[in-house]
């Protein structure tokens, strides 16, 4: 009990130190600035930046850039950096792996072969229409590929999340892979990246748990 208490605190440490900073380097941009090269929108009115997340809109204040509803603590840290990282590059809409990405030869391959783990834990045992259920109430696009199925999840305007599923057959078991857009390194870390993927499979997690396991 005395180790975990030990290591939430560092946790509670780490992701507050990076959280000052990553508000730190927001300080004094031009929000409207902020919203044309994230592709999110600025209410002046309401002096609020409104972030399209998946189903979700997310609303930070400006200047604290505080969160009006709470989040995954890592989405916000994210999300942060992607307002702040963001230059308007136009998505290629062109799949990467993780390990593809700058600075991602090492955390990034390790994290591909992750995260094949973790969406074949997720597959097993659902059927495609769970799946695909599952996919739709996340505001997933389905897209065309040699996979069984192919969606696009928008975490943020211009980082969009792929995965493809390819589904259980007589010979072998339900397997999914996961690519970021060959633009990704324009707006967040290979850090980040990582994190974004492990959100993903998060929130498909819980989704999926919210829509079969709680009636």
């Amino acid at each position: 009990m005395g180790d975990n208490n030990m290591e939430n605190k560092k946790e509670n440490r780490a992701f507050n130190e990076m959280y000052i900073a990553a508000k730190k380097r927001l300080e004094g941009k031009d929000p409207k600035e902020i919203a044309k090269n994230a592709g999110v929108e600025f209410d002046e009115q309401t002096s609020t930046l409104k972030v399209k997340s998946l189903d979700r809109v997310v609303e930070l204040e400006y200047p604290s850039y505080d969160m009006k509803e709470k989040r995954d603590d890592w989405q916000i840290l994210t999300l942060l950096h992607y307002l702040d990282l963001a230059d308007n590059t136009p998505i290629l809409s062109k799949q990467i792996k993780f390990g593809e990405l700058k600075d991602g030869l090492i955390r990034g391959a390790r994290f591909d072969k992750t995260v094949e783990v973790e969406l074949e834990r997720f597959l097993k045992n659902k059927d495609e229409k769970q799946v695909i259920e599952v996919f739709k109430s996340l505001d997933a696009k389905f897209i065309d590929s040699k996979a069984d199925l192919s969606a696009v999840f928008y975490l943020y305007p211009y980082y969009p999340v792929t995965i493809n599923i390819w589904f259980e057959d007589d010979e072998f078991p339900a397997t999914g892979k996961m690519f970021l857009d060959k633009t990704a390194d324009h707006y967040l870390t290979i850090e980040d990246a990582v994190g974004v993927g492990e959100l993903m499979i998060r929130v498909i997690n819980q989704r999926y748990e919210e829509l079969y396991c709680k009636k």
